[in-house]
């Protein structure tokens, strides 16, 4: 596990505290569809942290050539129709270059600051000349608002417990998913970051935002910055 990391429930449970079977039964929301309006018809995606597969599957429907990363073999394992590397994000080095990379699940807020900028550099390190970069980001809210609850319509519960702050302005976040059949949790460490210093630490990543994609600026498209260079 990674430090500060931590997930209980059935089945096997990644480095970073998530339950490959809650995974796989959670719906996706609009976020394909947020994604395939940002980017050119049948670009090549990379997507770093892929899970199992729940925006890559829909991606792939849409006749996007998707190559999915995740630490967790357990993840890969479900991934259809993709090519799938198995990898920490932050050491991937594949010598490619991508249209699109993409860099979901809020892991821009590693509480780890060095872990962070290893994620924004596997970024600019695999994106292709006038390719971008879409990242997901936490709500403005996100952390203030707890504790908050959501029954899902798909018949399951989500509750977020209040933060813990652990210092360096880092949290500690707990997620409970109750199901009628099983029960899950995850913990893991955020470091909430406003508008600027997300922006701040693209920027000290090589990269920029070209402008944010929702309403509440949870997604973004970021591009390379002028004279960055891959490291």
């Amino acid at each position: 596990m990674r430090k500060g990391y931590q997930g209980t429930g059935p089945g096997a449970i990644t480095p970073d505290g998530c339950a490959v079977e809650l995974y796989s039964r959670l719906p996706i929301g609009a976020e394909p569809e947020i994604i395939a309006a940002a980017v050119p018809p049948r670009a090549h995606i990379l997507e770093l942290g892929c899970g199992v597969g729940r925006m890559t599957h829909p991606l792939v429907e849409r006749g996007f050539t998707v190559t999915a990363v995740d630490e967790s073999a357990e993840m890969t394992d479900r991934v259809l129709g993709a090519r799938t590397v198995c990898s920490p994000i932050e050491e991937l080095e594949l010598g490619e270059r991508f249209d699109v990379v993409l860099l979901a699940s809020f892991l821009v807020h590693a509480g780890d600051a060095e872990v962070r900028r290893g994620l924004l550099r596997t970024c600019l390190r695999h994106l292709a000349p006038g390719g971008v970069v879409l990242i997901q980001r936490e709500g403005e809210d996100y952390h203030s608002d707890v504790p908050r609850e959501r029954v899902d319509p798909a018949g399951f519960t989500v509750r977020i417990a209040p933060d813990e702050p652990l210092g360096d302005g880092v949290h500690r976040v707990r997620c409970e998913y109750t199901f009628p059949d099983a029960e899950w949790t995850q913990t893991f460490v955020s470091r909430p970051m406003t508008r600027q210093q997300f922006e701040d630490a693209l920027a000290e990543a090589g990269l920029q935002v070209d402008r944010y994609l929702t309403e509440d600026r949870v997604w973004v498209r970021a591009v390379a910055a002028p004279g960055a260079s891959p490291s």
